[in-house]
């Protein structure tokens, strides 16, 4: 029964292949896509380009850039406008989740619907907002969805098409069928952060979990309990996502062998984390966690602890 499975996977494995050079628009990305794989359906209408560059320090520069310069076809989805819901002080974190409806509504505006193959990109070192954008997708139940490996500098660097000014496609339908398990809540990390039986993963720098270089947040230190695994690992010195086999290997390594249902992500604010979600899922790892409230929601609450070591 054993080879007799295995026989199976292996044919279809084959078949895939096949279809995957023959036919290339009935298979879908779903984690990374390379610059030269995604140019050949800038007019294909069944794909979706999302620039989401943004900058923490000039919330505008990201849309203004866009303006100038994108990948030809582009439609564009702003960070704090369109991926995040609104900032209750001293409750939410600096990027909370919009609502399923606020979600939808967003992503209907962009052209995504079912069907539709989307590839978010943007300019940061590791496509951290594309990489929101990506995982609002797969949380709302849309597969289909893929980020440009080394964002959209390797997409000017090899020539690729780009074009100017605003592009607006028409509205679509996009019917959300949310996936709870793919994220956790503050009470949730409460209750799991001492727990050997889950991996809580902080992706931050090194000397932030430490709480020893916090320019951002105003408390600095990390989760009790949580393990630092910045997300910088998981990239090449080039910016691009690191092969399969060694994000799987990092994974392995920063969780202990658990499994990727068990695992939690968190950052500052529930955005860089989407990255490494995204990498352990590209590393065939599967969908780890998200604590979308991040280090920012949890220090609202002064009762919640803090470690530095």
């Amino acid at each position: 029964m054993g080879k007799e499975k295995r026989g199976k996977r292996q044919c279809r494995s084959m078949v895939q292949n096949i279809l995957k050079k023959q036919y290339p628009r009935l298979m879908s990305f779903q984690t990374l896509i390379r610059g030269d794989e995604a140019r050949s359906h800038l007019d294909d209408p069944r794909w979706v380009f999302v620039d989401c560059r943004f900058t923490l320090s000039d919330p505008g520069r990201g849309e203004a850039e866009y303006l100038r310069s994108h990948v030809r076809g582009a439609v564009y989805a702003h960070l704090d406008r369109d991926l995040s819901g609104p900032v209750v002080p001293g409750v939410t974190g600096r990027h909370p989740l919009p609502s399923v409806d606020a979600a939808a509504a967003a992503l209907g505006g962009l052209g995504i619907q079912r069907g539709v193959q989307v590839v978010a990109y943007d300019a940061s070192t590791g496509a951290v907002a594309a990489a929101r954008l990506w995982w609002l997708l797969k949380w709302l139940g849309h597969e289909e969805a893929a980020v440009l490996d080394g964002g959209f500098s390797r997409w000017t660097e090899a020539g690729l098409p780009c074009a100017d000014g605003r592009q607006i496609r028409a509205r679509a339908r996009f019917e959300p069928a949310p996936r709870p398990e793919l994220l956790v809540d503050v009470d949730t990390v409460l209750e799991i952060r001492a727990d050997p039986g889950w991996a809580l993963l902080d992706v931050r720098s090194g000397d932030r979990f430490h709480g020893k270089n916090e320019t951002i947040d105003p408390v600095a230190g990390h989760i009790p309990g949580a393990r630092s695994a910045p997300y910088m690992d998981s990239l090449r010195q080039d910016g691009t996502f690191r092969g399969r086999d060694e994000l799987a290997r990092l994974f392995s390594s920063a969780t202990g062998g658990q499994d990727a249902s068990r695992t939690v992500f968190y950052c500052g604010s529930g955005v860089t984390a989407a990255h490494s979600v995204l990498a352990a899922a590209h590393g065939g790892c599967g969908m780890a966690r998200l604590y979308a409230g991040s280090w920012s929601e949890w220090i609202s609450d002064p009762r919640r602890p803090i470690a530095t070591e």
